[in-house]
């Protein structure tokens, strides 16, 4: 058994900035597939990857043509790319540039990427690598976890589409959530079995049951593929069969509101506001359910119609009989 949890692995990767996660082709694959008809006649940017180990570039750079894309893009950091090409790029940043099969055989060759030198570092945040996404369509990577919160600002800054990776946990970033809220930004198809595997440059980090000394991977469980193209996955109705009744669904002690602890358990027949698991992201229909918003918001004061005016305790999350809930959002069923 694992001697640290996820999320204190994530936590310490976020203090330390060492979060450096290579993705594998196999989820690559699997996500991207789904996405496949935006791609046609774009410009596709990764600007947090390694070309020596990104399988974002393998992916894009060996599917060019099956994709139809106009250009792809990749930049890293100085530091990561010695010795990737010749002796002399060591110290300098550079980004690369792919505009298809010149020569027919299918395969991406060296003399067909344009290698070119940045004057900085290659940091997604720098001014050269702005001005590589504002040429951009759409942004496909994995961004480093502690500047999730930043990258995201920036691609909706620039009025991006994106298809990325990031912790489950940033659904709770004030600033993500509200995106989400307001139908900017929503989950992807996610990882298979929910388990995400990535090469790291510091295994030592990691107990046993996270990183596999055979397969030299780490296994994440709360990361997830984040997009703002509008997938089939989120028109999808979710099917509601269970009735309400009061002692299944009891109110809160706070709010005005009722508990349903899981997401398969919303009733079919209730017009009310609802507390539901973060966990009802993953099944979000826009045009089903309309988000009013979650305990982060009851407890900033957004969210006043829902406190109970009787109410004198502590004003965070929901309570029942007393008994503090976990994490909830709060939802209403626009189809009733």
């Amino acid at each position: 058994m694992a001697k640290r949890s996820l999320n204190t692995n994530l936590q310490k990767a976020k203090n330390s900035k060492m979060d450096e996660f290579y993705t594998q082709l196999s989820d690559i694959e699997r996500e991207l597939k789904y996405y496949k008809k935006y791609f046609k006649g774009k410009i596709v940017y990764c600007n947090c990857d390694d070309p020596r180990v990104s399988n974002f570039f393998h992916y894009f750079s060996y599917n060019f043509e099956k994709l139809e894309l106009k250009k792809l893009i990749t930049t890293c950091y100085k530091n990561q790319n010695a010795d990737l090409f010749s002796k002399n790029n060591s110290e300098r940043a550079i980004y690369l540039e792919y505009n298809g099969d010149k020569n027919s055989n299918n395969i991406p060759d060296i003399n067909e990427i344009g290698i070119k030198h940045l004057k900085g570092d290659g940091d997604f945040r720098s001014k050269e690598s702005v001005e590589l996404l504002k040429q951009a369509d759409i942004a496909v990577t994995n961004p480093p976890f502690s500047l999730f919160r930043d990258y995201v600002s920036q691609l909706i800054e620039n009025d991006k589409k994106f298809v990325i990776i990031g912790s489950f946990n940033a659904i709770a970033y004030k600033e993500i959530f509200n995106l989400i809220k307001e139908n900017k930004l929503w989950l992807g198809y996610g990882f298979k079995g929910g388990n995400a595997y990535f090469k790291t440059t510091h295994p030592k980090d990691f107990a046993k049951g996270v990183y596999n000394e055979e397969t030299d991977l780490v296994k994440f469980r709360n990361v997830t593929w984040y997009t703002n193209l509008d997938i089939s996955k989120r028109h999808e109705e979710q099917i509601l069969y269970k009735k309400y009744n009061s002692e299944l669904y009891p109110t809160y002690d706070n709010y005005n509101a009722i508990e349903v602890s899981k997401v398969a358990n919303i009733p079919k027949d209730y017009k009310g506001v609802m507390g539901v698991p973060i966990t009802f992201l993953d099944k979000y229909n826009p045009d089903q359910f309309e988000i009013i918003g979650s305990d982060y918001d009851v407890k900033d004061g957004l969210l006043p119609e829902i406190v109970k005016p009787n109410w004198t305790g502590k004003i965070d999350r929901a309570y029942i009989n007393g008994k503090r809930m976990y994490a909830r959002l709060l939802i209403k069923n626009k189809k009733l």
